[in-house]
């Protein structure tokens, strides 16, 4: 069977879905959610992807602390009835949850009870093929829910009911084009980057009136013909380059700029598309209301390794060198822990430093931040070079969190994964994958006398020093962080199904509890009628599963047969 059939063999079961909304019961007194509300959320709601704009993944909540976690018990489970990788966080406004499952569901829940209001299933295509079968939530604006989806459309519903008021095509989903990520609203504009840089496609980010549906600007990521940029390609490479924007942004509300990151080049192999390759394996700062490109820094040039840097950097004011900086913070798929300056004009290297292992960089021009590659572990064509850490790197899309409470950033980091292939000239066929290599040559393995492979980190990014560290001896870490006020840190990411609290200052283990599945979406905290709740998504799949398929169980011989299927868990501490 090929990665192709594979895949589509637990995909073509769940496209008999319909695209209707099946209600239970409209939602009464819904909270309209404004530019206000979202720029400073209550501390009891989870209205964005990561909590605030600034994507620090930070709750103030502290009724659940370290001191009581202990009695963390589960109040309700829901479960979604889909299986494949459940990645988004539960939505909460004021009592009202809204999460996304794989295959286009959006199931809306009473945060309190978990009892359903409506439920919107999308009908997808019979033809349609990705790699990445899944969703990261919905973007809320007003009395509406946004909804990007894997065949390419951005969808409006009823916040109240689930009715669809407006569906709009991005692009054309034969061609590889989809969306996973969770829109990111901006007085009221609906925005989104497109996926599909497997496929060979053009990266871009889109923005959508709110209101209607109607496209309002388009910013590709690869600079076509008189753009800056451009001359960091050759002949008509940037016509298929990748860059695909397939994570949510960030948003500075202070000078009004998103920072959104961009994915590696394609193919894979470096010698196949010479040159720098902007915007690829950067940041992007861009105006919200125009999507010109106010500056980018570029964390790694022309990509070989399929080292994306989707996630958006964490905006954090640090105290550094003796001075205040307005930062941009990012552990990166490419092992660098990187610091950088946000300016209004330019985004400055301040900082970087190997988190995992990598033999594949000789060091970090202080002046530019470019990183100095060492050819020997660069892939070309023709040749087979090895490389370390893997194709996932040292942290592939799951998010880092940073706690103002303790000024440290925790990063859900991979250690001792290394990988390979050979270069190869491939055709390009609209909607068929296009790595430059061939699936069945990607070499993955782990380094000898390795005894652990996840490790959740703390890092200082003011001191750039390591501050404690946790390892999984028998699992990958793929599951992203949230840290509280409380001084925890909650994650899931282990394929042994646990959830998981640490003490955010010592790296102390202090509650687990183990779920139905293996936990690769983001944990969430929110507050009713006084009560903190702890909520997570259960569901294993994906790149999880790759994982654990390609290194845990192939090279390692650890079998962890990880049940697949979605179910919400929301916790609170015992009466």
């Amino acid at each position: 069977m090929t990665r192709k059939q594979f895949y589509l063999s637990g995909f073509v079961a769940f496209t008999c879905l319909v695209s209707t909304a099946a209600l239970a019961g409209p939602i009464e007194n819904y909270s309209p959610v404004t530019s206000q509300r979202l720029e400073n959320p209550e501390p009891g709601n989870w209205m964005l992807y990561r909590r605030t704009y600034d994507g620090q993944g930070f709750s103030p909540l502290d009724q659940i602390n370290t001191s009581n976690v202990k009695n963390l018990t589960p109040v309700w489970t829901f479960a979604t009835g889909v299986v494949e990788g459940h990645q988004a966080p539960p939505i909460v406004n004021n009592g009202a949850m809204f999460v996304t499952t794989p295959m286009g569901q959006v199931i809306a829940l009473n945060a309190k009870t978990g009892d359903e209001y409506w439920r919107y299933k999308r009908q997808l295509p019979d033809d349609l093929f990705q790699l990445h079968p899944t969703n990261r939530g919905v973007g809320l604006w007003e009395d509406k829910l946004y909804l990007a989806t894997t065949d390419d459309h951005v969808v409006a519903l009823d916040a109240k009911t689930g009715k669809v008021l407006w569906d709009t095509k991005v692009q054309d989903y034969r061609k590889g084009q989809y969306l996973t990520l969770m829109p990111l609203i901006v007085d009221g504009k609906v925005i989104v980057g497109g996926s599909g840089g497997e496929f060979g496609v053009r990266g871009y980010i889109v923005a959508y009136d709110a209101k209607d549906g109607k496209e309002l600007w388009r910013t590709y990521t690869i600079p076509g013909e008189g753009e800056p940029g451009h001359d960091t390609w050759q002949g008509d490479d940037w016509k298929n380059g990748g860059g695909s924007a397939w994570m949510t942004g960030n948003y500075d509300k202070e000078t009004k700029t998103i920072y959104w990151g961009v994915g590696n080049a394609a193919p894979w192999p470096g010698d196949s598309h010479p040159g720098d390759n902007l915007y690829t394996s950067s940041v992007l700062a861009l105006d919200p209301n125009t999507g010109k490109i106010k500056t980018y820094h570029q964390y790694h040039q022309n990509d070989s390794w399929d080292w994306d840097e989707v996630e958006a950097p964490m905006l954090i004011d640090l105290q550094r060198d003796g001075r205040n900086i307005k930062s941009l913070v990012h552990p990166g798929r490419d092992a660098i822990f990187w610091v950088l300056e946000r300016t209004p004009t330019k985004i400055n290297y301040v900082a970087g430093w190997p988190f995992v292992f990598t033999d594949v960089w000789k060091g970090i021009e202080p002046e530019t931040g470019k990183p100095i590659v060492d050819p020997a572990h660069k892939p070309v064509m023709g040749k087979r070079v090895e490389f370390c850490p893997s194709l996932w790197g040292g942290k592939d899309w799951p998010s880092a969190a940073y706690s103002q409470k303790t000024g440290l950033v925790y990063v859900p980091a991979n250690e001792n994964f290394c990988g390979g292939f050979t270069g190869e000239k491939v055709p390009l066929k609209p909607g068929e994958l296009w790595l430059g290599t061939k699936p069945e040559d990607i070499g993955l393995k782990t380094k000898p006398g390795a005894d652990h492979f996840g490790e959740l980190q703390a890092w200082d990014p003011a001191t750039g020093k390591k501050v404690w560290q946790h390892n999984f001896p028998k699992s990958q870490l793929f599951g992203s962080v949230t840290a509280t006020a409380g001084d925890l840190v909650f994650v899931g990411g282990t394929n042994d199904r646990y959830f998981r609290a640490f003490h955010a200052k010592t790296g102390e283990l202090l509650w687990e509890q183990k779920t139905n599945s293996g936990i690769v979406g983001m944990p969430v905290s929110y507050e009713i009628d006084g009560t903190q709740y702890i909520a997570i998504q259960s569901g294993w799949g994906v790149d999880a599963q790759r994982i654990q398929d390609a290194l845990v169980t192939n090279n390692i011989g650890i079998e962890a047969n990880v049940p697949q299927g979605g179910v919400i868990w929301v916790f609170a501490l015992k009466k």
